[in-house]
Parts: C-alpha cells; sequence; structure tokens
C-alpha cells in the first residue's frame, strides 16, 4: 500500500547546524512515531521557507543519516503574505503494508496542524 507521511518544523536560526538539528529532530520524531523503516520509503520531498539559506533541507536529511538510499528533492517554499518563517515541510513517500500514518509537527510549525502537534 503506497502513502504520504506529512510533518514540518521550524528552524531556530539560518545556519546550516539548525537547519541540520531541525531536520534530524523531524525525521527522527516522523520515523519514530510509525515505526519507520528506511526500505519503506519510496522518496522524499522537502520545501524550506526563503528565508532559509544555509542549508537544503535534503542535503541536512543525508547529513542526518536518514533516507540514504531513497531519492530526496527540496524545493523553496511558495513565498506568500504571512506565511510562517524559518519553517522546513517534508513529504515522505511510503511503501508498507500497515496504514496507520502518524503526521508530526514540531516546534512553531505546530500551528499549522495543531491536531498534529507533538
Amino acid at each position: 500500500m503506497i502513502y504520504a507521511l506529512r510533518g514540518a518544523i521550524t528552524v531556530e536560526k539560518d545556519t546550516a547546524e539548525a537547519v541540520d538539528d531541525a531536520v534530524k529532530e523531524l525525521m527522527s520524531e516522523i520515523f519514530s512515531a510509525n515505526s519507520l523503516s528506511e526500505d519503506e520509503i519510496i522518496s522524499v520531498i522537502f520545501s524550506q521557507t526563503k528565508d532559509i539559506r544555509s542549508r537544503n533541507a535534503a542535503a541536512a536529511c543525508r547529513r542526518g543519516g536518514f533516507c540514504t538510499s531513497a531519492p530526496l528533492f527540496c524545493v523553496q517554499e511558495a513565498d506568500t503574505e504571512g506565511s510562517l518563517p524559518l519553517a522546513v515541510r517534508v513529504l515522505i513517500t511510503v511503501d508498507r503494508n500497515e496504514k496507520n500514518p502518524v503526521m508530526v509537527y514540531l516546534r512553531g510549525a505546530s500551528i499549522l496542524r495543531p491536531e498534529w502537534k507533538r
């Protein structure tokens, strides 16, 4: 069964270390909450707001040791009025027999989907 997991997190400041830490925290929580294994991942798409320029979220994911064999892609989030600053979002396509997805929204990104706040 193929389905997608979603999540988001905010970065404390625009530094490579802060992006690495935030992406690692987000991916760790998604993997843990969903009992996810690397071999179930088909692909991962990240988006990040234009105020994050120090590190690409997909690169941060690889640096954190996640999704080592899955294709990763990162895009700039649409720059819209009132959008959440310093935000990284992720969409993970998985293939697994069990479908009980747990979406993960951390830090300041929890305002985007309060029902999925962790």
